[in-house]
């Protein structure tokens, strides 16, 4: 492993899940803003919703999500109670009840929600938007908190996709990441869903983590694989305790560096290969028949706030406190303060705090980007026509292709194989916005 792919795994680069990036957003995207987009959708054609649940039992110490520590129930009735405020607002700004087609419940823990709260919440959004026949219903799932009332409530609303939070099941590292889950709880729980019919199962794991070695990591994935998902997420661990200073709790059981990172990755992502799984963009990985994976070998893949998905909506409508809405015109976020959204949605207010307008370089440099992030490859022969300046990133891409980290046939760009871990240090040279001297990002791998 050479030096340099060592510092180029050091370097802070965004994910990529938007672009421009929520380092970008600002307060000059206001509540009239997203009233008017809102008002400009065209009710023919399918939008894409977001339900963000910001509470959790217990802090997990990686954690980097907006979410709140809640022992008691009240707060989250609360909450449920204003979500549902919230949905009636878009209601009367939408031109009309919207088609749905892929809708998302992300925190925290969704399935904090009681099942009655959930099935209410679920017979809202289904008199706001047209829930199209086949949509894509998915819930992200804490097992620790799982039961069977809970697991029905979910199938009886239609849910069709679960994804379950397991990080890593080695003991050793649950114990210094504050997550205790054991093989067994996990296993529980994927039978219970089977048996009420949701077979549609995906898992995410961590690697990066104090403790972690490329054996106990094998073991995670081979233990997973058992359980036979059909989607696995492998994320590298962002630290950043500039910005959530819980994960300095992590510190003391030590953090692996950039070369024990990049082992790390290499090691989980060989035995999901070797489980049969295809590796799906830089971090998913899918059964062969899974539609994740088709659409990828169809280059119909597509990349948003979630990660990779099938979704080809190009409006996603985020309700909840610190969620983010995708419009043709820009992107908007909620405030993250709970008391803030509470107070803004009881006044009758959307609960906008940030976001940022798209230009035409936006968009064409998005495109980009998701082009580079999803499928490895993208020809910039119409953008330089329109915008000549992108000629210049394609010079800057020079050490990375003596690197090999990218290879480039006149106007087109491709990351090979090797490469592929480092696609968002590649899709990065397009990025107008990014100073790297900045630390706010993640490390690259």
């Amino acid at each position: 492993m050479s030096m340099d792919r060592v510092s180029l795994a050091e370097s802070r680069v965004p994910r990529y899940t938007s672009y421009p990036t929520a380092a970008q957003f600002g307060p000059g995207v206001g509540r009239r803003d997203v009233a008017a987009w809102l008002g400009r959708l065209d009710p023919r054609i399918p939008v894409s919703v977001y339900a963000h649940i910001p509470f959790c039992r217990q802090l997990c110490w990686y954690c980097g999500c907006h979410t709140s520590i809640v022992s008691r129930d009240a707060p989250v009735a609360a909450y449920h109670e204003v979500l549902l405020r919230e949905l009636d607002l878009v209601a009367s700004l939408a031109p009309a009840r919207l088609p749905l087609s892929h809708l998302h419940f992300g925190g925290g823990t969704p399935t904090i929600l009681t099942p009655g709260q959930f099935g209410a919440l679920m017979a809202r959004i289904g008199e706001v938007f047209e829930i199209r026949s086949g949509a894509e219903i998915a819930v992200e799932i804490d097992p620790r908190g799982l039961d069977e009332a809970r697991v029905a409530a979910l199938a009886a609303s239609g849910v069709n996709r679960v994804s379950l939070g397991i990080q890593d099941l080695d003991p050793g590292v649950q114990a210094a990441i504050n997550r205790h889950q054991p093989l067994a709880l996990v296993a529980d729980c994927v039978a219970m869903l089977r048996r009420y019919g949701l077979e549609r199962i995906s898992m995410d794991l961590i690697y990066g983590l104090p403790r972690q070695t490329p054996e106990t990591l094998r073991r995670t994935v081979r233990d997973v694989a058992a359980l036979a998902p059909d989607r696995v997420s492998l994320f590298g661990y962002a630290h950043v305790p500039w910005m959530k200073s819980h994960q300095r709790l992590l510190e003391p059981s030590g953090l692996p560096d950039a070369p024990e990172r990049l082992v790390l990755s290499d090691a989980a992502t060989a035995a999901l290969l070797a489980a049969g799984y295809e590796a799906i963009g830089i971090d998913h990985f899918a059964r062969p028949g899974d539609s994740l994976a088709e659409a990828a070998r169809a280059g119909t893949l597509h990349r948003n706030f979630q990660g990779y998905t099938t979704d080809r909506a190009g409006t996603l409508i985020g309700i909840g406190a610190s969620a983010i809405s995708t419009f043709p015109g820009g992107f908007a976020q909620n405030a993250a303060r709970l008391d803030d959204w509470r107070d803004a949605i009881q006044r009758g207010e959307l609960a906008t705090a940030r976001g940022v307008r798209l230009t035409d370089d936006d968009r064409r440099r998005s495109a980009i980007i998701e082009a580079l992030m999803c499928n490895f490859t993208v020809d910039i022969a119409p953008d330089i026509a329109a915008d000549p300046t992108l000629a210049e990133d394609l010079e800057r891409l020079e050490p990375l292709v003596a690197a090999g980290l990218a290879a480039r046939i006149g106007t087109r760009v491709t990351i090979p194989p090797e490469g592929r871990q480092f696609a968002r240090i590649v899709a990065a040279t397009f990025d107008r916005y990014l100073k790297p001297e900045a630390p706010r990002h993640a490390a690259a791998v």
